[in-house]
């Protein structure tokens, strides 16, 4: 068996976690996607180009208004600002891998950099063939499982009226997840304070810039006290 057959072993064993959830969240989009007005082409093209779940969900909803290319790229960057010091974090364990560290730059997720991070690669088996392997496969899951929900959408006969709460409810999660890891909770409390002065003031169409970048400016002038609080 060649190298290449022995990573991917090792990889699909390692990746059969990220199978489960990957392949429920996914079809989840794709239901969702449809219930917005997408064809299944819509979230089987973002999951391989866009490839980040959160900003996947968000640009459903952006797909539909009138298009902010600033906010848009704001709200992507926050959101997905983690994979900046995943990068940092990886470049040793990505180093001499040639080609093979463009895609897994590409496809670093955060259940990948999970997984990546912190693997132990096998004996006898190659770490670059692993290590790319590991990135596709996630990929994949995501991808087949927004398509098939893409395809499923169209034959559901239940009422799917609601589904969109699940943006709200991933955010909340995401939140609640941060809040209980945080020592401090200065960081939180202030983007809620934040948000809310800016939606009382610019209104709910064109208050998240101003208050993107008040978060940004007070994190930046707070980042000695929130790192010794715990809280960044």
């Amino acid at each position: 068996m060649g190298k290449r057959q022995v990573a991917f072993r090792h990889a699909f064993r390692a990746s059969l976690p990220i199978m489960a959830g990957y392949g429920f969240l996914g079809i989840t989009y794709g239901i969702y996607m449809h219930e917005l007005g997408f064809s299944f082409l819509y979230p089987m093209l973002m999951a391989m180009v866009v490839y980040a779940g959160s900003a996947e969900f968000l640009l459903g909803n952006m797909l539909l208004g009138s298009f902010h290319p600033l906010q848009t790229f704001l709200v992507i960057l926050m959101v997905n600002a983690r994979h900046l010091f995943y990068g940092l974090a990886m470049l040793e364990r990505y180093k001499g891998l040639g080609w093979k560290k463009f895609f897994l730059i590409f496809g670093m997720s955060d259940e990948t950099f999970a997984l990546t991070s912190s693997a132990k690669i096998p004996d006898g088996c190659d770490r670059g063939w692993y290590l790319l392997w590991l990135t596709w496969l996630d990929e994949t899951y995501w991808v087949a499982g927004a398509t098939v929900g893409g395809l499923v959408g169209p034959l559901l006969t239940f009422d799917l009226r609601g589904l969109d709460f699940v943006l709200t409810a991933m955010f909340a999660a995401i939140f609640a997840d941060n809040w209980i890891r945080e020592r401090s909770h200065l960081s939180s409390l202030s983007g809620l304070f934040i948000c809310g002065l800016a939606l009382l003031f610019f209104g709910p169409d064109r208050f998240i810039i101003p208050s993107m970048v008040v978060i940004l400016v007070f994190l930046t002038l707070m980042r000695r006290k929130l790192e010794k609080g715990g809280a960044a």
